[in-house]
């Protein structure tokens, strides 16, 4: 990992000695910049605004996702179905969304909730239903002579059985769900958010300011997956990293 942030910090640099200043700025000015922003209110606020909405749809499409993708585990006809219409559905990139969520709802912190929701549910329920298909017939033939009921199924086969491959399917929506954040932030241009402020460095032609942004959006995604996800993966699965 240090070398990989060496080896583009170090390509970043050398583009910056042979490009003008105002067209790409060196490194140790946007960390300049970068000190300075991460002491005001101004970045603070838009970083925990940008965390805010992606925790509520993050947090909705995980829920949803799993849901789903374990009632799909036991009724069969309901997980052709919802696996059909999410094929479909993926296709489409989630910032095609924005402007048809913007009619319906107005601007505001709601219809980029919904787009980060939408683009982590596909990743969640898609990996929890493809699990649910290599659980061994055995232990479910085994629940339901024992008289386990579909309830019974989702909490105490299915579940403890899709559990690693829930996992990676998280990790997967949360990428997908960190880069539909910034880009709807970036399009729909309302309140703080590290979107919307990388969106207005780039109108102003504020170069460090943009570079100052990408680091930031760079530096946070792998922070919070190694910081939060991963230690959620080896907690739910020690039993694999003993």
């Amino acid at each position: 990992m240090v070398l990989a942030v060496f080896s583009i910090l170090l390509a970043w640099q050398i583009a910056a000695w042979f490009l003008p200043g105002f067209l790409m700025p060196g490194v140790p000015d946007v960390m300049v910049r970068l000190w300075k922003e991460i002491q005001s209110a101004d970045f603070r606020a838009a970083l925990w605004g940008s965390l805010g909405r992606l925790g509520a749809g993050y947090g909705a499409a995980l829920l949803f996702g799993i849901g789903f993708g374990l009632v799909g585990a036991v009724l069969f006809f309901f997980r052709e179905v919802l696996k059909s219409v999410i094929i479909i559905l993926q296709s489409i990139p989630s910032i095609a969304w924005v402007p048809l969520f913007l009619i319906l709802m107005g601007f505001g912190n709601l219809p980029i909730i919904i787009v980060v929701a939408l683009s982590a549910f596909f990743p969640a329920a898609l990996s929890v239903m493809n699990a649910t298909e290599s659980v061994q017939q055995v232990h479910v033939s085994a629940a339901r002579v024992m008289g386990a009921t579909r309830g019974d199924m989702i909490r105490h086969v299915y579940l403890p059985a899709v559990m690693p491959e829930l996992i990676t399917g998280a990790q997967l929506a949360f990428g997908n769900a960190w880069r539909a954040l910034i880009s709807a932030e970036m399009l729909v241009g309302f309140g703080k958010g590290l979107g919307r402020g990388l969106a207005y460095s780039g109108e102003t032609a504020d170069m460090v300011g943009v570079m100052a942004n990408i680091l930031v959006i760079a530096i946070l995604a792998p922070l919070i997956d190694q910081l939060v996800l991963e230690k959620l993966k080896h907690r739910l699965l020690r039993y694999q990293y003993v």
